[in-house]
């Protein structure tokens, strides 16, 4: 199969311009790429104040209306060589009408969503070939439209997409390409050589806070600071580790106490799901929760803890009762 690549000078289009998209997308055009971005409800709040990126760790900024190429229809957008996705998972319904119109042959997909199946469902609808993933270590939260609260970290992981049930392959140049471009652009961007290997060591993280997060709307510190939160913490990672065994995935040993003391340097944070409970909105309980648990159950992994917070999850999400 030939594998795609990107031009010197990529066109890129940004679908799901929220907090991460709406950070590194900021990131892109401030260091002179060619970005255009896909907005629904926000347009009129961007077209008219632009972005603005509020940070506790470095320098913030902002990108003026007049430097934004901004779009509401999909079909507007000049056709990208790249396009980066940070819709919410919630939103994956609407793959095909926001990213098809916009395709080219040659057009790259980079996913850097949360939880599992997003690359699957994008190389259902477009093509395995076009498909790589990503994913954004960042704490960050979007407070109004076009502002971005940047609280820690930032970093992001890209690997190429291999289909389940095919062997690993070696990086491709396109990742490369890709991760270029963010170190480009001040991220630091690490190239994974096996994309299945870091998409279950961010659910060992995700699991246990979106999901505790959530359900009992307590912050990572809050969940960290006493012996019960503790020990479901450390079920829910211990319960991740072993479904990603039984798919093959071997996560090194120390993976839950890099994770805990990864955690405990993020003060009060407020997960993502937690925020958009909080806010009335849809959670991400299918891919963040729900998949990894179909998984477990095909494979017959015992994962009663998971078990347990997906239904609560399901049970408090606001999008159940709309």
């Amino acid at each position: 199969m030939p594998t795609l690549q990107l031009p010197a000078q990529p066109v890129i289009a940004i679908v799901g311009v929220g907090a991460v998209g709406g950070y590194y997308g900021a990131k892109l055009i401030r260091a002179g790429h060619d970005v255009h971005l896909l907005l629904r409800s926000d347009y009129q709040a961007v077209r008219a104040g632009g972005i603005r990126v509020q940070s506790e760790i470095e320098q913030g900024f902002s990108i003026p209306p007049d430097q934004l190429k901004i779009y509401r229809d999909p079909g507007d957008l000049p056709k990208p060589d790249l396009v980066l996705i940070a819709l919410k998972a919630t939103g994956n319904g609407a793959y095909e009408s926001l990213i098809g119109p916009m395709l080219k042959d040659d057009t790259i997909l980079l996913t850097i969503q949360n939880g599992l199946g997003n690359e699957d469902q994008l190389a259902d609808l477009f093509g395995e070939e076009r498909v790589v993933g990503g994913m954004a270590f960042v704490c960050i939260h979007r407070t109004a439209p076009g502002v971005i609260h940047h609280i820690d970290h930032g970093f992001v992981k890209v690997g190429d997409y291999i289909r389940p049930g095919r062997p690993s392959a070696q990086p491709v140049p396109r990742v490369e390409q890709i991760a270029d471009l963010f170190r480009s652009s001040g991220v630091r961007c690490d190239v994974l050589d096996d994309l299945r290997r870091g998409r279950w060591e961010k659910l060992v993280w995700n699991i246990p806070f979106n999901g505790l997060g959530a359900v009992l709307d307590l912050a990572t510190d809050r969940l960290l600071s006493t012996d019960a939160g503790m020990t479901l913490v450390r079920q829910l990672m211990q319960e991740a580790i072993a479904i990603a065994a039984a798919e093959g995935v071997s996560l090194p040993a120390d993976t839950i106490e890099r994770q805990v003391t990864h955690t405990a340097t993020m003060g009060a944070y407020l997960s993502s799901m937690q925020v958009d409970r909080r806010a009335g909105r849809a959670l991400e309980i299918e891919a963040i929760l729900g998949e990894p648990l179909r998984r477990a159950q095909l494979l017959n992994i015992a994962t009663p803890a998971l078990a347990t917070i997906y239904q609560m999850a399901r049970l408090i999400d606001p999008a159940a009762s709309m």
